[in-house]
This record gives structure tokens, sequence and C-alpha cells, in this order.
């Protein structure tokens, strides 16, 4: 029995306090093997964002697919009844934005891919803390191997995405108002054309720009590492019962915190999948008009 509590003291004593949890859990398995020290940084690659959106991106592709493969003219099931109305939803929000016909061909589906791609992203949150990176510490063999598995709560992919975004809307500017049509754009709106305005408006310009693409991606970022942050203070709070006088009432309220969170949560992840997918189709309409 001594032993038996000499074990549970040592083990207590070697684990890690909250402050180094939450950190170790916010760190990226990246390319150098230690955390990224710099705000740029492109030696970095941040090896888990990349896998987790790539599989994510395969899981949709391989989702809609298997729903158009067996769609019917019938009564549709309930998996072929949801891909129709976010289908539905999303055509409608396309018409009322990009009112160009003929780029609704590339703009809606590209709407889609970005709202399916982004909520299976978002949901990698629903997943237990600690259970992908237990299986890869050890699958790896090392104890303190870093994993990180919602890939917008890391926010190089969500400005990755968003930088997407921006070149489309500048594809779109030149191709449908010509390069000088747009490069005259740019010296020109918002304040007239006078040259003395040239530079003025060129500066305006290129805020409008930076200011679209870094709230675009910063909006998602912020929102799903907010949610992944409460999720670990919940497991937290949920750990801490077995060292506590109030143990039963620790492991209670995580449970009861973390059921209420993730109903919560679902919202959330909906939400901000809808909101890029929204802010996609303004930016893209907007490329579409002349200040």
């Amino acid at each position: 029995m001594e032993n038996a509590h000499e074990a549970v003291a040592e083990h207590a004593a070697n684990a890690p306090t909250a402050g180094e949890y939450i950190v170790h859990h916010l760190t990226h398995f990246n390319s150098t093997g230690h955390a990224q020290s710099a705000v740029v940084d492109f030696s970095v690659i941040n090896v888990d964002t990349v896998v987790f959106s790539i599989l994510m991106g395969i899981l949709g592709l391989f989702v809609m697919w298997r729903v158009a493969k067996s769609v019917t003219s019938g009564v549709p099931g309930r998996m072929q009844a949801a891909v129709e109305i976010v289908l539905e939803m999303v055509n409608n929000q396309a018409k009322g934005i990009v009112h160009s016909e003929e780029s609704r061909k590339f703009v809606a589906p590209l709407a889609l891919t970005v709202f399916i791609w982004i909520f299976l992203m978002n949901s990698m949150d629903f997943l237990p803390v600690d259970l992908l990176p237990s299986l890869w510490q050890a699958a790896s063999g090392d104890h303190h191997a870093f994993l990180r598995v919602v890939p917008t709560a890391d926010l190089n992919g969500t400005l990755g995405m968003s930088i997407g975004v921006l070149l489309v809307c500048i594809w779109y500017n030149i191709k449908i108002k010509g390069l000088g049509g747009w490069v005259h754009e740019l010296f020109t709106a918002p304040f007239g054309s006078h040259p003395l305005l040239y530079p003025i408006n060129f500066a305006m310009q290129m805020i409008e720009f930076l200011a679209k693409t870094v709230s675009h991606g910063m909006r998602l970022f912020g929102n799903m590492y907010a949610g992944e942050l409460v999720f670990m203070l919940i497991a937290l709070m949920g750990a801490a019962w077995a060292g506590t006088a109030t143990g039963a009432f620790l492991w209670i309220g995580g449970v009861i915190a973390g059921s209420v969170w993730a109903i919560f949560h679902i919202l959330i992840v909906a939400l901000q999948a809808f909101i890029f997918m929204m802010l996609t189709l303004v930016y893209i309409g907007q490329a579409h008009e002349s200040h």
C-alpha cells in the first residue's frame, strides 16, 4: 500500500503543470522540431496542419463523390438531403452576391468547397483533446512529441486560405476589368482621377486588400484557437479531480462543462465555415464591380 502511494506521488511529481500541458498542446509538429519563434518564418512548415488539411480535403471530396454517385430522383436519403440543402444555400448566396452567371460556374463550386472543407477542419476540435496526440506519442515512441489536429487553429493555415481568396479576387479584377482597367482603378479610386491623388488612392487600395486578407484569416483562426483553448482548460479541470478533496465535483463539472461547450461549439464550427464562405463570395463579388 505504501509503495502504491509512493508511485502515485512520483507520477504526480513528474506530471506536467497546467501551463506546461497547454503550451505542449499548442505547439505544432513542424519541420524544425521546436516552436516557431518569429511571427513570419517561411523555413518552418507545420506538418500537422498540412497533413490534417489534406486529409479533411480528401474526406470532403470522398463524401461528395459518394453522395453524387448514389443520388436518386425519388425520396433522398439523409446524407443526400443534407448535401442538397447545403448546395441550395450556397447557390442562393452566390446568385445574390456574384451577378455574373459565367463567373458563378466557378465561384459557386469554390464557395461550396470552402464551406465543406473548413467545416470538416473545424470539426476536428470535437475529438478528445489528448486522443490523437497520445496515439502519435505512442507510435513515435516520444512521449513529448507535439501534434495539433485542428488546422484552422493555426494562423498559418487560415492566412494561407485567405491569401488564396486574395489571388482569386486579383484574377477576377483583371479578367472582368482588364489589366489596364484594373491598374487604372488602383490609382483613381476611391478619391478621383487627379494625378495628385494617385499615391493616396493606390495606398488606400493596398490597405484595403491587406486588411481584407488579414481579417479574413484572423477571424477564423481566432475563433477556433479560442475554442481549442477552452477544451484544454475543461480537460485540465476534469484531470484535476484525482488530487483534490473536491475531486468528484471537479470531474462532474468537467463532464458537464465539456458537454455544454461541445454543443455550443457545433454552432461555432458551422458558423465560422459559413462566414469564411460568405466573405469569399463578397470579396469575389466586389472584384466584379467598379468603384
